[in-house]
């Protein structure tokens, strides 16, 4: 009778705990119709590829636990995915989103119904195109909240404004990397970089329309800052202001205070900024972090405002001229790693320990000899060649008639191969002098095939052919901890003690120092295809990306859900 009372009790228990978290959870529904959109950006106006009409696109706000369903139209003259950049996709991968990997495009006229449920993430995410170049100006704010009745692990703000930095072409952004194909050279460089879409004060035609973040004497401002700019890492920081760093990729971290941050194309920040400062008016800024010597990029500065409400009327608008804040040297590499140092998680973690694949994965530049039935036009890469990149010598090839995981959930021959390396075919001196024999990768369509639940260590190597650079690797579906990262050729031997595995950060992007490398770890519980890629975009162009290809485990729960029906026609 006690052991009926005591099930009962338990029964009870668990359909009140159900049906608050039913209760708690939403579903939410939003259209996203891409169009172009006439855009005027410095003196000029272009047709810019936009949602829903707006640059950048809408802010989606969630809780953790809330289901997401977004129904996409492409009115737009060109195909066109969406990635949820960060978002977990358990089981949904149907829903990540990227070109040819999970799915075929959305062909102009066509339209397609994501669908995913948000599981244990909290912090800044965000949204964009992952066809071509079109993220240049389809993306957007992805902000998922705590559960309701749970809170941040830090004083509430008073505020909390996302701070989305992006970069713009005075062009169509599609013809500038067509352009660059066509040729095999480097693409243009972009005219200005942007925040909330804005260039800011110190570029033409552009100041009566400067972002204005407010802020009062005491109280503090969470900025949700995101580095949505397609080729180009940033430095960003504001006039006379600490920040304090909570949070990057949608996970907490130990509090640090610092006068600038750095991210990555792809990479989020959560800092706090308390308004203890002379009330007035402080630019907030953002230019470019550069590693790759003699190379030609953007070296211009976007501002927004950071402005007291309490400021006297002669220190607002037009009379009074903003604070400009300190940025670091473009080439700063020391800043970039004294800031990645602080980087650690709130309390210990686990980290996976027992590792069943130790992979090595070199990545970086290469160039490919001009095939011989090509003018010289088309070959303007260093010394008649066309610039490429890879990872493990394999330069990946995009599928063009079924996506990735269409072919691996069918059983379709022929799409893809699964002997990606697990190690360089070649060893060499990776950031020494390199021989130019090695130069030039290998074309494929290859993935890497995990085992679920398999424990996965992968050192990620850059190599200083062409040129060394900083790189930040995402990788879809998944996070993963970054337990180590340094400079020169990474060795196992030494470099192992160097390993965190107490609190290291968690991140779905990690940024390589240039001729350097970086040790991330992470739990394969998540089937399905999953690309890793570099998310300067001009290098995933050129076959900078692989894929794991993440195995059913037993049952429906560790199992890949079955594709929607209105999954795109290939």
């Amino acid at each position: 009778m006690k052991v009926l009372k005591k099930g009962l009790i338990y029964l009870v228990i668990l359909f009140a705990s159900i049906m608050v978290s039913t209760a708690v959870a939403k579903i939410q529904y939003h259209d996203f119709v891409v169009q172009a959109t006439p855009v005027k950006r410095l003196c000029k106006t272009w047709s810019a590829i936009t949602v829903n009409g707006q640059y950048p696109g809408p802010t989606l706000e969630v809780n953790d636990g809330d289901t997401l369903v977004i129904s996409v139209v492409n009115r737009a003259r060109y195909n066109v995915t969406i990635h949820w950049h960060g978002i977990r996709q358990i089981r949904t991968a149907w829903a990540d989103g990227p070109e040819f990997i999970t799915q075929c495009p959305i062909r102009p006229g066509g339209s397609y119904t994501y669908r995913f449920t948000i599981e244990g993430q909290e912090g800044t995410l965000w949204w964009h195109a992952h066809s071509s170049w079109l993220r240049a100006t389809v993306y957007g704010a992805l902000i998922i909240y705590p559960r309701q009745g749970s809170t941040y692990p830090f004083p509430e703000p008073k505020r909390e404004t996302p701070i989305v930095l992006g970069e713009w072409w005075n062009a169509n952004p599609i013809d500038v990397v067509d352009e660059a194909t066509r040729t095999g050279g480097a693409p243009n460089i972009s005219d200005a970089y942007t925040i909330n879409g804005q260039p800011g004060d110190l570029y033409s035609c552009s100041s009566s329309e400067t972002i204005i973040v407010p802020i009062d004497t005491g109280e503090t401002n969470l900025l949700r800052v995101i580095n949505a700019a397609l080729n180009q890492e940033l430095f960003f920081a504001v006039a006379n202001h600490q920040l304090t760093v909570v949070g990057v990729d949608a996970g907490y971290l130990k509090p640090f205070t610092t006068s600038v941050i750095m991210l990555g194309p792809g990479q989020t920040t959560d800092v706090l900024i308390t308004g203890d400062q002379t009330p007035a008016r402080y630019y907030m800024a953002a230019q470019p972090y550069q590693t790759v010597q003699g190379a030609p990029f953007d070296n211009t500065t976007t501002t927004a405002i950071l402005e007291y409400i309490s400021a006297p009327c002669p220190s607002r608008g037009m009379l009074g001229t903003p604070v400009m804040p300190t940025l670091p040297a473009f080439n700063d590499t020391a800043t970039v790693t004294a800031f990645t140092q602080n980087l650690r998680s709130p309390s210990n973690v686990s980290v996976p320990t027992d590792i069943d694949e130790s992979l090595f994965f070199t990545i970086g530049l290469g160039l490919f000899s001009c095939p011989p039935n090509f003018s010289s036009d088309q070959c303007q890469g260093p010394n008649r060649t066309r610039f490429a990149s890879s990872m493990n010598n394999v330069s990946f090839v995009l599928p063009s008639s079924y996506s990735i995981l269409q072919a691996h959930h069918q059983g379709i021959p022929g799409v893809f191969t699964k002997d990606f390396p697990a190690a360089p075919p070649v060893q060499f001196d990776y950031t020494g002098n390199v021989s130019q024999s090695l130069w030039q990768p290998v074309p494929g369509t290859k993935v890497y095939k995990l085992k679920y639940g398999s424990n996965v260590q992968l050192v990620l190597q850059d190599t200083s052919i062409v040129s060394g650079e900083n790189h930040p690797i995402h990788l879809h579906g998944y996070n993963f901890y970054i337990v180590a990262e340094g400079f020169g050729n990474f060795n196992p031997a030494t470099d192992t003690a160097k390993f965190n595995l107490v609190d290291p950060p968690m991140r779905n992007t990690v940024g390589v120092p240039a001729n350097g490398w970086a040790v991330i770890r992470f739990l394969a519980d998540n089937p399905g295809v999953w690309i890793m890629h570099c998310h300067l975009d001009v290098h995933i162009t050129w076959g900078f990306a692989m894929a794991f290809l993440v195995e059913n485990g037993d049952g429906e729960l560790q199992s890949l859900e079955s594709p929607p029906e209105d999954l795109p026609p290939c």
